[in-house]
């Protein structure tokens, strides 16, 4: 797997679909401004993968509150987004997802981003918190049957946007409004109560 953080996110555009409509041209650059949170998963009408679309639907207001858009991405084509968006929740659809779904139908976003499984023609379960510069600030990518944490994803966005505010860095299992660290001995110190 490749390193995307620090980099530039790989733009790109292509068809998506928000809700019941088709946008013929979504591109990734038309979101700077906004923090995005770009998940990656295998395909559509599958057993994890609407377990994660619903989840980062249940948190999508937090996610808007923290200027920060939420985006999937799948090698399906937008006709089998749309159906699958039909179907019912408690019958293993997506019904009531907002937020855009990308087609990577050709799947060079997925060779882009490093998440695709060779061989098998879909997605790892690839994350990328992309700031509003348009610069990967934190990534990870699961294995076809482990489900992401949408709160974690969650408490990335907050970390980088105190971190961002305060200057200060966000130690292991940091969450906002607990406290933070100077990057000095001495904030080392302060953390750990000396």
């Amino acid at each position: 797997m490749g390193v995307l953080v620090g980099k530039v996110a790989p733009d790109f555009k292509a068809v998506a679909v928000e809700k019941d409509k088709v946008l013929e041209s979504f591109s990734l650059s038309a979101l700077r401004g906004k923090y995005v949170v770009m998940f990656f998963y295998p395909l559509d009408f599958t057993f994890v993968c609407p377990t994660e679309l619903h989840a980062f639907a249940d948190k999508l207001e937090e996610f808007k509150k923290r200027n920060t858009e939420v985006v999937g991405v799948s090698v399906d084509s937008h006709f089998s987004h749309l159906a699958w968006l039909k179907i019912p929740k408690g019958k293993g659809g997506i019904e009531g997802v907002t937020y855009p779904i990308v087609s990577d139908i050709n799947k060079n976003i997925s060779r882009d981003y490093d998440v695709l499984v060779e061989g098998r023609g879909i997605a790892y379960r690839g994350l990328f918190l992309i700031d509003k510069e348009g610069i990967v600030r934190h990534q990870v990518v699961n294995d076809l049957p482990l489900g992401r944490s949408v709160d974690e994803a969650l408490r990335m966005v907050d970390a980088l946007q105190y971190f961002e505010q305060y200057g200060e860095v966000c130690p292991a299992n940091w969450r906002k409004g607990e406290k933070s660290m100077k990057t000095t001995e001495k904030g080392l110190e302060e953390y750990f109560g000396k």
